[in-house]
């Protein structure tokens, strides 16, 4: 081997040894959700009003808010006073009011601060239920909450923390049942 040939390899030895790192080093992805711009909204209503149909043409729910911001990047969209009507098999819906809301792109909405949910049927066995945190999955009309609840009826007053209910058959279960309180109405 000439000296030309091992000053050649010597200088390739070299120029690899310096770009050998680079090319092992991992390249910092940043994800879209992490960025400044994903906490940014695609787009905000004040007062708005929106009412969403099923695949047979009836409405499904609507909705009324304050103040709603859609943030596309991180899949939810926050509404500020929501009013959500929801419309399921039954004949009559149900109104949920709450101080903020959450709507995810899986169907899933959750309500928090003074979340009240009232049945729009005055001869329902439930007519008001009340609490700071309820879960409603818009596919399936079903709610779930963890948090103290108190379920109001005619002539009761169930004291829980936390329920589940289906708005499609009108179940209700309690996960942690402290007092219920009955008191039958006095004809008159």
């Amino acid at each position: 081997m000439n000296r030309v040939t091992l000053c050649i390899i010597l200088l390739f030895i070299l120029a690899l040894g310096l770009s050998l790192p680079s090319w092992l080093s991992k390249e910092e992805v940043k994800v879209d959700s992490q960025t400044e711009e994903a906490w940014i909204p695609n787009y905000q209503a004040s007062k708005m009003r929106s009412t969403l149909y099923d695949k047979l043409g009836q409405i499904n729910h609507q909705v009324f808010a304050q103040k709603m911001e859609n943030f596309d990047l991180l899949g939810f969209t926050l509404f500020k006073q929501p009013s959500y009507l929801l419309f399921a098999q039954s004949l009559h819906p149900w109104k949920v009011d709450a101080q903020e809301g959450t709507l995810y792109e899986d169907q899933r909405i959750q309500f928090e601060t003074n979340v009240e949910i009232t049945s729009l049927d005055e001869q329902g066995y439930v007519q008001v239920i009340r609490t700071n945190f309820v879960e409603v999955n818009l596919a399936d009309k079903t709610m779930y909450s963890d948090q103290a609840v108190e379920i109001v009826g005619p002539n009761y007053v169930i004291n829980s923390n936390g329920f589940t209910a289906s708005l499609e058959t009108q179940r209700y279960e309690l996960l942690d049942h402290v007092k219920t309180v009955y008191q039958p109405s006095i004809p008159r």
